[in-house]
């Protein structure tokens, strides 16, 4: 016991009565200005706010863009046909006012004979047109696509089947549509057995697929919109119906182009290989293009991208609320100097009936604390409600982890001890003769 004499801080430890006391005591004197320790603790509440909702955020924001990525395939690698801006096209199509550009079946063929570890290579087609339901249309993509599309791309269908080997090879009129086609041609009925009408062709409807965001990393050229309006046929009835050159007649406008496929899907056997073999066919493309009509798309290099991109958005918002933090902790040194300065007297006589000088810190640094943890538990909830408001009326999507709640409010505390040892020191230091003697 002769050593816990000796040391208050762990007295007060080893004493709960005394602990409870020195709280309660702080407690009061908070509470006796309550207005000055709510502006004091602003500081403190919208920085652990921030930490927060900003983490939540820039979470969402992460996962989002790599769910996208995801949803390509991690094992893919995706080329897309590209038309190059006016003046890089051949004489030949100018004279011919032919567009002729993209991914062709030479690439096809070298890339599946070429590049080792290639599994699969699956080509498309895509055609730009009105889709029409009795008098209702809707602009959107004609997709001349092979039966093993919806998993090469890792998208579902939300009704019905795909269609089969035996309808491509037998040209078949039939078509998956996307749920933007149905949502805008099929408002109050079930697509599925009905038909649609494309120029002077007509699809039955076997099934509903999802909608495909935008792929990330691609720019406005890309060849697949947000919530695009698709509909999906066998890649054999396009070729007959529509052939290799696409004509489009509009008000006072005509143009041709002829392009053999606008994508391919490229699946490699082994995801370790997939940069690699990327990099290999970027040198077979660019030997085989003259003019930079094609786009290649790793998504194992995308997301790669995006947790580069994350780390330094979570260091610049990490930065941001560190700084609202430190605000927030001067706003408490600067209240807790000034305390000390009105209660010089108090501290005068606590020291003349026998308070020691760790009694005194103990005593300023459990206020600061209190202001600090009370700060931390509404910046906290506040935070937590920030990012729910966010995603219900912004539609962004918000994550919020297990730990940026509990860091952020360990945070707090800790910014109320370091800021307040300073002001806790020098009342302790205080000559108890000169503390008295203060009017």
């Amino acid at each position: 016991m002769s050593f816990l004499a000796q040391h208050p801080v762990l007295r007060l430890v080893a004493s709960p009565q005394h602990l409870w006391r020195t709280l309660s005591l702080g407690i009061k004197t908070i509470w006796l200005h309550k207005l000055r320790s709510f502006l004091t603790m602003l500081g403190v509440v919208f920085g652990v706010a921030s930490v927060v909702a900003m983490l939540a955020i820039g979470e969402g924001a992460s996962h989002e863009a790599q769910e996208q990525i995801r949803k390509l395939g991690s094992q893919n690698i995706i080329l897309n046909s590209v038309k190059p801006p006016d003046g890089q096209g051949s004489t030949t199509e100018a004279r011919s006012f032919i567009s002729e550009y993209g991914i062709t079946l030479r690439d096809i063929q070298q890339i599946r004979q070429t590049v080792p570890g290639i599994s699969v290579v699956v080509p498309s087609r895509f055609i730009t047109e009105n889709i029409w339901n009795l008098d209702r249309s809707v602009d959107g993509q004609i997709m001349g696509v092979l039966p093993v599309y919806p998993q090469m791309r890792n998208r579902e269908l939300v009704q019905g089947r795909f269609f089969t080997d035996i309808e491509m090879d037998g040209r078949v009129p039939v078509c998956v549509i996307s749920q933007t086609v149905a949502a805008r041609l099929f408002p109050l009925s079930t697509p599925t057995g009905k038909s649609v009408r494309v120029k002077g062709y007509y699809y039955k409807i076997i099934g509903i697929i999802q909608d495909e965001g935008q792929m990330v990393g691609t720019d406005a050229g890309s060849t697949v919109n947000n919530a695009q309006a698709q509909i999906m046929i066998p890649f054999a009835t396009l070729m007959d119906q529509y052939g290799e050159t696409f004509f489009r007649y509009r008000t006072g406008s005509f143009e041709a182009e002829k392009v053999e496929f606008h994508e391919a899907v490229i699946r490699v056997e082994d995801v370790n290989q997939v940069e690699s073999r990327a990099e290999a066919i970027r040198h077979l493309m660019t030997s085989n293009h003259k003019k930079q009509d094609w786009r290649i798309i790793v998504p194992v290099e995308l997301l790669k991208q995006a947790e580069r991109t994350k780390q330094i958005f979570s260091i610049v918002l990490g930065s941001i609320a560190a700084i609202s933090l430190l605000v927030g902790g001067i706003g408490i040194m600067n209240i807790m100097l000034a305390s000390v300065t009105e209660r010089t007297r108090e501290i005068g006589i606590r020291r003349a009936l026998g308070a020691r000088q760790a009694d005194i810190v103990v005593q300023f640094l459990i206020e600061t604390v209190l202001l600090a943890g009370a700060g931390g538990v509404l910046g906290v909830a506040l935070g937590l409600g920030i990012p729910i408001a966010v995603q219900k009326f912004a539609g962004v999507t918000t994550v919020i982890k297990m730990w940026s709640p509990i860091l952020a409010f360990s945070i707090s505390v800790l910014t109320g001890i370091a800021f307040g040892i300073y002001p806790a020191r020098r009342a302790a230091k205080m000559n108890p003769v000169e503390a008295l003697r203060h009017e």
